[in-house]
């Protein structure tokens, strides 16, 4: 099985390129999500933590996010208790998928987790900062204070170019890119058969 992990900054498009792959993906962002939702012993380690804080029955993005503006050292306190649970679903996925030919991950601190190895391909988006910050803002739960401090909290974007195997430039113009990413996904597959 083939390992491809998509690195680049908060809103460059490692969702939409992990997706034109084709194969399955492990998306780190949406596993957080059904965490919040649905993990009860997630949910209580977190309100244990912080009972000022969460008041309702599930865990909400916007709570979460008061506690993290608040103090930044929350959000390692909240990762230390997510990111157990979400390495375990990933293992999970790897041996639900493990006759797949590729799996895509799509996990935003791939790199800072040590969640890879040098058996991996690591493609690296590769976007204008003007155009994500536009495209950022239009999300529904979009705050400046809080994606500066979850960029803060990963590796540079030089470093994770500089270990990446591809750098994938996304522009937003799906032609070029769907384009790229196929040329890629076939130089992966080629290199692997030929190794």
């Amino acid at each position: 099985m083939i390992k491809v992990g998509i690195l680049g900054d908060i809103g460059s498009g490692k969702s939409f390129v992990a997706k034109q792959f084709g194969y399955p993906v492990f998306n780190a962002d949406k596993e957080v999500s059904d965490i919040y939702k649905n993990d009860k012993s997630c949910y209580n380690k977190i309100k244990n933590k912080f009972p000022k804080f969460i008041k309702s029955k599930i865990l909400k993005k916007n709570e979460l996010g008061s506690l993290i503006r608040q103090n930044k050292q929350n959000l390692k306190k909240i990762s230390d208790i997510v990111h157990p649970i979400v390495r375990k679903r990933m293992h999970l996925f790897f041996k639900k998928n493990k006759r797949k030919k590729m799996v895509v991950l799509d996990i935003p601190l791939l790199v800072e987790n040590k969640l890879y190895d040098k058996n991996f391909y690591l493609i690296f988006v590769q976007s204008n900062r003007n155009e994500i910050n536009k495209r950022l803002k239009k999300r529904p739960f979009y705050n400046k204070k809080i994606i500066d401090s979850l960029r803060k909290s990963q590796r540079s974007l030089a470093y994770k170019k500089k270990i990446s195997n591809y750098v994938i430039k996304n522009n937003f113009k799906l032609l070029s890119l769907k384009k790229n990413i196929k040329m890629i996904k076939k130089k992966i597959i080629d290199e692997r058969n030929s190794s």
